[in-house]
C-alpha cells in the first residue's frame, strides 16, 4: 500500500479553467480570412501603382479565390454555430466592444466590395461569356491576350443600369481599390485582434498577434499568386514579395517568444510549451521548418535563377500558415492562468 500527500486538486481534469469551445471550424476561418486579406491587398496595391496589365492574376483573379474563401470561412463558422439560424443577428447590432462584432460587420464589407471589384472585371476575365463551345478552354487561353481588351468584347450588360454602373465603377477604380486596401488590413488585423483580446488566455494575450496574423495572411496571399500567375513576371515578383514578409513573419514569431520569456511566469510557461512541451514537435516542423524556412530557402534559390517549381514553395506557405492557426487556438485555449 502507498501512502500519497495530497495538497492540491489540479491534477482533477477539468479543475482548472482550459476551453474546449473553438474546434477546427474558427482556425479555418483565421486562415482563410487571411488569405482573403491579402489578395485583396495585392489586387488593390497593383491597380493603385498602375500595374494592372503586368499583375492579371493578382488583379482579376485573386479577389475571385478572395471572396470563396470568405465564403467558405463564413460556411465554417455558421457550421460552428449551436444556433446557426440566427447568424443574422450579427449583423444588426454594433458593439463597439465586442471584436466579434467588429469581424462580423468587417467581413460582411469586405465581401461587398470584392464582389463589386469582381464585377468591374467580369468583361475581361470572360471575353467570350455568350460562347457555348468550348467555353472553359476559350476562358483560359484568351486570359493574358488581346482579346481581354474592352473594344474586342463581345457582349454586354442587358440591362442600362448596371452598363451605367459599370461604368461608374471604372471610371473610380482607383477609389474602390483605396477602400479595398484598408479593409484588406483591417480583416488581416482582425483575424489575430480576435484571439489577443481575449485576457484570460496568456498565449493569446499579445499585442504582436495582430501584426503577425496580418504578414501571415499577406505571406499566404502572395503564395497563392505565386501559383496561380501564368507569367514569370508575376511568380518572381510575388516570390520577392514572399520573401521578404516570411523574413518579417519569422521576426514577429521570434519577439514574441522573447515576450514571453521576459514576462511573467505564466508567459514563460506559455513559451515553454513550444519548447519542450507538447506543441514542440507539430509548432516547429509544420510551421517554422516546413512552412517558413524551407520556402524561404526554395524562393531565395529561385530569385538566384535555381530551377524550383514554384508551387512547392507555395503550398509549404499555405500549409504553415494554416497549421500556424490551427496551433495557436488549439495551444491557447490548453495554456492558462493558475490561481
Amino acid at each position: 500500500m502507498r501512502e500519497e500527500l495530497i495538497t492540491s486538486g489540479r491534477m482533477n481534469p477539468g479543475i482548472d479553467p482550459v476551453l474546449h469551445g473553438w474546434h477546427w471550424p474558427i482556425p479555418f476561418y483565421l486562415f482563410v480570412g487571411g488569405l482573403a486579406a491579402g489578395l485583396l491587398f495585392f489586387a488593390a496595391y497593383k491597380v493603385l501603382f498602375g500595374k494592372e496589365k503586368d499583375f492579371p492574376t493578382a488583379v482579376m483573379i485573386g479577389p475571385f479565390v478572395a471572396l470563396a474563401a470568405i465564403v467558405m470561412g463564413l460556411m465554417a463558422l455558421i457550421y460552428d454555430l449551436h444556433h446557426p439560424l440566427y447568424a443574422w443577428q450579427l449583423f444588426t447590432t454594433i458593439r463597439i466592444e465586442s471584436p466579434m462584432s467588429w469581424g462580423a460587420w468587417t467581413l460582411m464589407i469586405v465581401s461587398i466590395v470584392n464582389a463589386v471589384w469582381i464585377f468591374t472585371y467580369l468583361k475581361k476575365i470572360f471575353p467570350d461569356f455568350n460562347l457555348k463551345q468550348n467555353f472553359l478552354r476559350k476562358v483560359i487561353s484568351n486570359f493574358i491576350e488581346e482579346k481581354q481588351s474592352e473594344g474586342k468584347l463581345n457582349w454586354d450588360w442587358k440591362y442600362k443600369f448596371l452598363r451605367d454602373f459599370e461604368s461608374f465603377l471604372i471610371k473610380n477604380r482607383k477609389a474602390l481599390a483605396w477602400l479595398m486596401m484598408i479593409l484588406s488590413i483591417i480583416l488581416g488585423v482582425y483575424t489575430g485582434i480576435l484571439l489577443s483580446a481575449f485576457n484570460a488566455r496568456p498565449l493569446w494575450n499579445t499585442a504582436l498577434l495582430g501584426p503577425l496574423f496580418l504578414t501571415s495572411g499577406f505571406s499566404t496571399g502572395a503564395a497563392m499568386l505565386m501559383i496561380l500567375s501564368k507569367t514569370h513576371l508575376e511568380k518572381i515578383a510575388f516570390s520577392k514579395i514572399d520573401v521578404l514578409l516570411i523574413i518579417i513573419e519569422l521576426f514577429f514569431i521570434t519577439h514574441m517568444f522573447m515576450g514571453y520569456l521576459a514576462g511573467s511566469e505564466v508567459k514563460a510557461e506559455a513559451a515553454h510549451y513550444f519548447m519542450g512541451g507538447e506543441f514542440t514537435v507539430t509548432f516547429w516542423v509544420n510551421v517554422i521548418i516546413l512552412g517558413l524556412v524551407v520556402p524561404l530557402a526554395l524562393e531565395t534559390m529561385e530569385l538566384l535563377n535555381v530551377k524550383i517549381p514554384v508551387i512547392i514553395p507555395g503550398l509549404l506557405i499555405l500549409w504553415g500558415g494554416m497549421m500556424f492557426r490551427f496551433i495557436m487556438v488549439d495551444a491557447g485555449q490548453v495554456i492558462r492562468y493558475l490561481y
